[in-house]
């Protein structure tokens, strides 16, 4: 029987047949340094053979079933995930610049995250071979996708994620039933962790980067891009960057339109960090990986190592990628301009890559006729304490008109 695919080691290079439950290249992974970013990270390559003939209208009616590591769609979670809608946007910098934006929304997946397109896949994945327990470590968004996932698929999700991760976040995890661990620490402790309960307990394990399978449910996205485009590619592609397997999976799907003979070229893609936790854009083409503590209010993206660094930097520098770093206050305007412009209300790490996209107006690196797209990754309900700043709530008025109409003077320019 042939092989549908195998995984292929990042940095070796090495084969690793794909059958069974596979995480890294052993034989990479065991000279893997403290303070580094994982070594032996997993690619899935699929068998040419299987590919030949392979057409976009095919790829697109069997929900991208031929490119993706399962049997059976039906092997997938009932809810829909993915297929998210992307929104050309009118402004003034597209007015003013003479270019094309379009958002692509994925706070419109059924945890409001775009980390539902990987939970899905690692959820159907472990459907097909019998697994019932799947563990992860999250800042959040990655743990209450996980157990929405196993909610809708009668598994068992345990969520390893930091005590002070944001309560919407965690109320999420608990409300879809899924066991979850707080840890008095940060999101790579808790990575650690979730790692050692893997081993210790034999539980299935979705950690970014550490499943292979996260980056195949992410690149559908860049599959979507593609045909809600009218099957043409955008220029550009905002992403916003943590851990690198959000941004390692646009790459990967647009890499697989590429290999497969469906198009002939690759976006820019460029990846967007926050200024107080920029260790994957900081580290590119460095000889050694150094990082500093993360602070920012982008929880989803502050990450002091990240975990899928290696591919991230191998895919940026091999298709010419940008990298634009972007402070908290940008990321605040950002989601107050995006807001209150188009109706569309992102948490801070989803704000990022709008700001990364005006950020990128600023410096001229958007040409005039460029289409660009911008990944809206997470709801602004998910992190509603990083927005306070912007607010102004105003107290009550009394229940009569004239009370109503001296408000209005006073705090608007309706009258």
């Amino acid at each position: 029987m042939i092989s549908k695919f195998n995984y292929q080691c990042n940095d070796c290079g090495r084969e690793i047949p794909g059958h069974g439950i596979v995480y890294l290249c052993e034989d990479c992974a065991v000279r893997q340094n403290e303070g580094q970013p994982p070594a032996g990270i997993l690619k899935v390559i699929y068998n040419p053979l299987l590919l030949r003939g392979l057409t976009f209208k095919k790829l697109e009616e069997n929900r991208f079933i031929d490119l993706l590591p399962l049997n059976d769609t039906q092997s997938l979670p009932f809810l829909r995930t993915g297929n998210t809608p992307l929104y050309r946007v009118s402004g003034r910098e597209t007015a003013i610049r003479g270019h094309e934006l379009f958002i692509k929304d994925d706070s419109q997946n059924p945890t409001f995250s775009f980390k539902d397109r990987a939970s899905a896949v690692v959820s159907a994945f472990a459907k097909e071979h019998k697994i019932s327990t799947i563990v992860a470590a999250s800042t959040g968004n990655a743990g209450s996708s996980l157990a929405g996932m196993c909610a809708a698929q009668g598994q068992k999700a345990v969520i390893f994620a930091p005590a002070s991760a944001p309560a919407a976040k965690l109320t999420q995890i608990l409300m879809y039933g899924a066991v979850l661990v707080p840890v008095d620490g940060n999101y790579d402790q808790a990575f650690d962790l979730s790692i050692e309960a893997t081993k210790q307990f034999g539980w299935y394990n979705r950690n970014t980067a550490y499943n292979p399978l996260t980056i195949e449910g992410k690149k559908t996205a860049a599959f979507e891009i593609y045909s809600q485009l009218g099957q043409r590619l955008p220029d550009r592609v905002f992403v916003p960057v943590g851990d690198g397997v959000i941004i390692a999976g646009i790459y990967k799907g647009f890499e697989d339109l590429l290999k497969s003979g469906i198009t002939n070229s690759m976006p820019e893609i460029v990846a967007i960090q926050a200024e107080g936790s920029s260790n994957l854009v900081d580290n590119i083409g460095k000889k050694e990986f150094n990082y500093t503590p993360s602070s920012t209010l982008a929880d989803s993206i502050s990450v002091d190592i990240p975990r899928n660094f290696r591919m991230a930097e191998k895919y940026l520098l091999q298709y010419k990628g940008k990298t634009l770093k972007v402070s908290d206050r940008q990321i605040l305007q950002a989601s107050r301009q995006l807001a209150a412009q188009t109706g569309l209300f992102a948490e801070p790490a989803a704000a990022a890559a709008f700001a990364g996209y005006l950020a990128a107006n600023d410096v001229s690196l958007i040409k005039k006729g460029d289409v660009n797209v911008v990944l809206l990754t997470g709801s602004g309900l998910k992190d509603l304490k990083s927005v306070q700043p912007l607010l102004d709530i105003p107290g009550a008025v009394k229940p009569d008109i004239h009370s109503v109409t001296s408000f209005l003077k006073k705090k608007t320019d309706l009258l």
